[in-house]
């Protein structure tokens, strides 16, 4: 099999467009359910229990079953990099695993008597090549959209990504890249997928998880590294200011957002690498 996307569900190996779920997938039906984002380089997997331990800690604030560990997965991933190749120098893959409750005997949004049965849930995975994204992007503050830092929903990678998109959407109709998201109280939180950093006055500062912004692993990683002090951004960025947006497959420096310039930082890549790397 060539370098193209390819996934496993129930014990399946296929093209990702060639498998399928359940029509009665509640993660189809209702976004009730998971996943997880992973860079594969070099053939290597990049912070994967760093990603697991949101998994599983998402999916007990959502009161689902456990998805699968390491010891099931490592195989799994092991397979996929060999089937589509991932496993050279040089190469870069993204890699999604997706857990959801699984299907459910009636209609409507009522959990089984039973729930959460693991039994019931469904794990699938694809993966597909992807080379990380450095280049500087423009972005639009969402006015649709607003992130609720008393939502659960907030603190896990669930699904349901229709506001993100949404908050896309508004961007690009404003001819920008990408969405950034305010809370219920009006201060920025967030890119509409990526965790902001903002060099500001000297130093590196990210929103605190308590702003509603998702608790991103290349976030953490700065955090505990040192690098970056979690402090409110206020309702807006400044013209002075240096902006990150990362995530675990791109660190993209914006060069402008509603329309004011910014100085793009010069050296995402460098930054992002040594998060990846720790």
């Amino acid at each position: 099999m060539n370098a193209e996307a390819i996934g496993w569900s129930n014990g399946e190996w296929n093209s990702a467009d060639a498998l399928g779920i359940p029509l009665t997938d509640r993660g189809l039906q209702l976004a009730d359910g998971l996943f997880e984002t992973i860079l594969v380089q070099d053939g290597q997997i990049r912070l994967l229990n760093e990603h697991l331990q949101r998994w599983q800690r998402s999916a007990a604030w959502l009161g689902m079953a456990a998805p699968p560990g390491a010891e099931v997965l490592k195989e799994l991933i092991s397979e996929a990099i060999n089937r589509t190749k991932l496993n050279r120098e040089g190469s870069a893959g993204a890699l999604r695993l997706n857990w959801s409750r699984g299907s459910s005997s009636g209609r409507g949004i009522g959990l089984p008597s039973d729930d959460p049965d693991p039994t019931r849930h469904r794990f699938w995975l694809t993966l597909q090549p992807h080379q990380p994204g450095f280049e500087p992007i423009t972005a639009w503050v969402s006015v649709l959209e607003q992130r609720n830092p008393n939502s659960v929903l907030s603190r896990c990678k669930t699904l349901a990504y229709g506001q993100s998109i949404q908050a896309r959407r508004e961007a690009q109709e404003q001819g920008a890249d990408v969405g950034l998201l305010c809370n219920t109280s009006n201060d920025l939180c967030c890119a509409d997928s990526a965790n902001l950093l903002v060099h500001r006055q000297g130093e590196w500062i990210t929103p605190p998880l308590s702003s509603g912004c998702l608790p991103g692993v290349m976030r953490a990683k700065a955090v505990e590294q040192g690098m970056v002090r979690e402090a409110s951004l206020g309702e807006e960025l400044n013209a002075h200011d240096n902006v990150l947006l990362i995530n675990s497959l791109s660190c993209r420096s914006l060069k402008a957002v509603n329309g004011m310039v910014l100085n793009p930082w010069s050296e995402p890549e460098r930054l992002w690498q040594q998060l990846i790397s720790g």
